[in-house]
């Protein structure tokens, strides 16, 4: 099995997503020399950061975090881009499993009780054929011990991508929403909603406000980027 794994790499090497360089034994996605030039956000502080601040006086929010900082041009633009326009969901599991056992080892988020996908309009389901969180999810499910829930959050509009939009645009995005057909489902409940870039933080606050409906439910947020 190991001779056919060597033989199938040497016809069909894997590259960096970043530099296109063709990756050795044990690189995933992106080469060791890229993923250390890569730009972390390093917050130490979970409840008070860049993150949380972006919700000051929008909605309430328990801790958030985001693992790079997200530029107009540089690796992570090339991550996500690749992650959401070019059918690459390994990007999603390479992060989730970068996020996951980072949070495993500090327990910031011991505490959540389901893990919620920011979800896709069905027909923006249907073009892109995936959401490109889930594997993000799924992996942070795994480390983290904690169900995640793709269904019971509704996305009911359908805009266009948040990510390259002009930034007063995004913030004055009133048209996306969200529904929780069983708002009790989530009461008394703390959730963790991720997404790949948090931007403006419009989207994940017309999240957060659905959520809110339920009573007593906390609301924390976990994306693999923030913009900077």
């Amino acid at each position: 099995m190991r001779l056919l794994k060597d033989l199938f790499y040497l016809f069909y090497p894997k590259s960096c997503v970043v530099c296109d360089e063709k990756l050795i034994e044990n690189e995933n996605v992106i080469c060791t020399i890229c993923r250390h030039d890569l730009p972390l956000t390093n917050f130490k502080d979970y409840k008070n950061n860049k993150i949380t601040q972006t919700f000051f006086g929008r909605v309430l929010i328990e801790k958030g975090y985001a693992l790079l900082l997200y530029r107009k041009k540089g690796s992570t633009l090339k991550l996500i881009h690749d992650l959401k326009y070019k059918d690459n969901e390994e990007i999603g599991v390479f992060f989730g499993n970068w996020l996951g056992e980072i949070l495993s080892e500090n327990q910031e988020f011991e505490n959540i009780d389901y893990i919620i996908p920011v979800p896709l309009h069905p027909k923006k389901l249907k073009e892109r054929g995936y959401n490109q969180v889930k594997k993000f999810g799924e992996q942070l499910s795994f480390y983290l011990k904690i169900p995640l829930l793709e269904n019971k959050l509704i996305r009911t509009s359908s805009t266009k991508t948040q990510t390259f939009k002009a930034r007063f645009e995004r913030f004055n995005n009133i048209d996306t929403k969200f529904l929780i057909e069983n708002t009790t489902y989530f009461n008394n409940k703390h959730v963790l909603i991720i997404d790949d870039v948090i931007t403006t933080g419009a989207t994940l606050e017309a999240c957060a406000t659905e959520f809110l409906k339920s009573e007593n439910c906390k609301i924390s947020i976990l994306a693999m980027a923030y913009t900077e």
